[in-house]
């Protein structure tokens, strides 16, 4: 690994722990934010292994300094949504020659949005389960509100996402 792409990584994990601070909309377990595009931009960028890199390392960093929870046993079920959505990308990326049109951004953006919101939500439930608060609405109840949204912000991604990509590609690659 370079310094360019270990700088990369490194930027791209900080955007994620800012955009997961500072863009949330919470209302009880739902919360609405942009910390997912990073970790889209690494895995479709740079591949798998640098997609999960970003999404893993940046969900630690938020869940340990940010969360308000610190380290607990379920810490590495926060965690992994965000993980395997980098990698997913990536993998899909490098299936495709990290040359992505938008319908296939839009498919793969959306993709992961589901694959965060089912992990997020297996999370809740076992974190409820074990620490004793596991109520079904808590859990369930708004699991289209998550749907809708992972679709939304998945097309706004998808409008910014090639241009982006195609503009870092250049610079990474200088």
């Amino acid at each position: 690994m370079n310094t360019r792409r270990l700088t990369t990584l490194a930027m791209l994990t900080a955007v994620y722990t800012v955009l997961a601070i500072l863009t949330p909309v919470k209302i009880a377990n739902f919360k609405f934010t942009f910390e997912a595009f990073p970790i889209l931009v690494a895995g479709l960028l740079l591949g798998p292994i640098d997609g999960l890199i970003v999404g893993a390392l940046g969900s630690f960093i938020y869940q340990l300094f940010f969360s308000g929870y610190g380290i607990t046993v379920t810490t590495p079920l926060w965690i992994l949504p965000h993980a395997l959505s980098g990698l997913v990308a990536g993998l899909y990326a490098k299936k495709k020659n990290y040359t992505l049109d938008y319908r296939q951004t839009i498919f793969i953006a959306i993709i992961c949005a589901f694959c965060v919101t089912a992990l997020n939500i297996l999370a809740l439930y076992v974190d409820s389960k074990i620490y004793g608060y596991y109520s079904k609405t808590l859990v369930f109840g708004n699991i289209l509100i998550k749907i809708i949204t992972g679709i939304i912000l998945s097309i706004i991604y998808a409008g910014v996402l090639p241009k982006l990509l195609d503009f870092l590609k250049k610079k990474i690659n200088k």
